[in-house]
Order: structure tokens, then C-alpha cells, then sequence
């Protein structure tokens, strides 16, 4: 309202002024009433500081309400900026871990089959050895339950005892 009223002044300033007569020989310079003149700049005057307080304050306002916007996007930002970083760190750790876990995988895969391996050479060798050893060991138990068993006792012939004799000296 006091806004209204300094302009509602200032257009009576202005419409005395522009109303006035002119000076006598001259047309930039004019006749006004002084008392009525100082009386509306008075009222301009007084009028002013309560206008000029309430702009600042206006200003100061604005002013405010543009730091704490600016303050709201910087924080805006920071939690955007934030959670972007939690998740590219998401996404590496993510990123590590699937490494990680080929690594341990293809480690238990490698170690898999060097113990197959080495359980079938184990084996192999066990199943030759055992090859090798019943030969050897086989005719020295027939020859053991041929010498206990009378001459002749089962056998086909003389022959065949005589063979089995022999095999058994070996």
C-alpha cells in the first residue's frame, strides 16, 4: 500500500508540475505553489525510508530464498552424485566378486581333474602292480598246495605233475 502511495505522490509531483504555468519569457522554467510542492516531497520523504526498508527486505528475502535453493540443489547434487558412486561401486564390487568366483570355480574345475588324475594314475599303477604280483604269487601257492597233496592225487598224469613241479622250482 505504501508503494501505491509514494507513486500516488510522486504522480501529484509530477501533474503539478507538469500543470504549472509557465515562467514569464521563458518555457523550461515554471511557476509553482512552494508550500504545496515541499509539503509532497515531505510526504515523499517520509514515505520513502518504509519503502525502501520494505525493498530491502524484499531483497533480502529473495536473496535467502535463493541461498537455500542453491544450498538444496548442492545438497541435491551430492546425494545424486553419492549414490551414482555407490553404484558404480556396487556394480565394481559386483564386478569383482563374479571375477573372483570364475577364479575359484575354474581353480576347483583345474584341481578337480589333476586329482582324477592323479586318482587314475594311482590306479592304474595299484591295478598293474596287483597285475604283476598275483603271477608271482599264484604258482607259489599252487606250488604249496601241490607239494602237500600226494603224487598223483588229481592230476591227469604223471606229466602234468612233473610240469607243475618244474613251474614251481621256478
Amino acid at each position: 500500500m505504501a508503494n501505491n502511495d509514494v507513486q500516488h505522490l510522486l504522480d501529484m509531483l509530477y501533474e503539478m508540475i507538469d500543470g504549472a504555468k509557465n515562467a514569464p519569457l521563458t518555457s523550461d522554467k515554471c511557476i509553482l505553489n512552494r508550500d504545496e510542492a515541499l509539503d509532497l516531497l515531505d510526504e515523499i520523504r517520509a514515505q520513502l525510508p518504509v519503502e525502501l526498508s520494505r525493498a530491502q527486505e524484499l531483497i533480502r528475502a529473495k536473496e535467502d530464498y535463493v541461498k537455500a535453493a542453491k544450498r538444496d540443489v548442492e545438497r541435491m547434487m551430492q546425494q545424486a552424485e553419492q549414490d551414482a558412486k555407490n553404484k558404480v561401486s556396487e556394480t565394481e564390487v559386483l564386478g569383482i566378486a563374479r571375477e573372483k568366483s570364475h577364479e575359484i570355480i575354474k581353480k576347483a574345475e583345474d584341481r578337480s581333474r589333476e586329482m582324477y588324475r592323479v586318482a587314475n594314475e594311482y590306479t592304474e599303477d595299484a591295478l598293474r602292480r596287483t597285475e604283476e604280483a598275483i603271477p608271482r604269487a599264484l604258482p607259489r601257492r599252487l606250488c604249496r598246495a601241490d607239494a602237500e597233496a600226494p603224487r598223483g592225487a588229481g592230476t591227469v598224469s604223471r606229466k602234468a605233475d612233473a610240469k607243475r613241479i618244474k613251474f614251481c622250482q621256478k
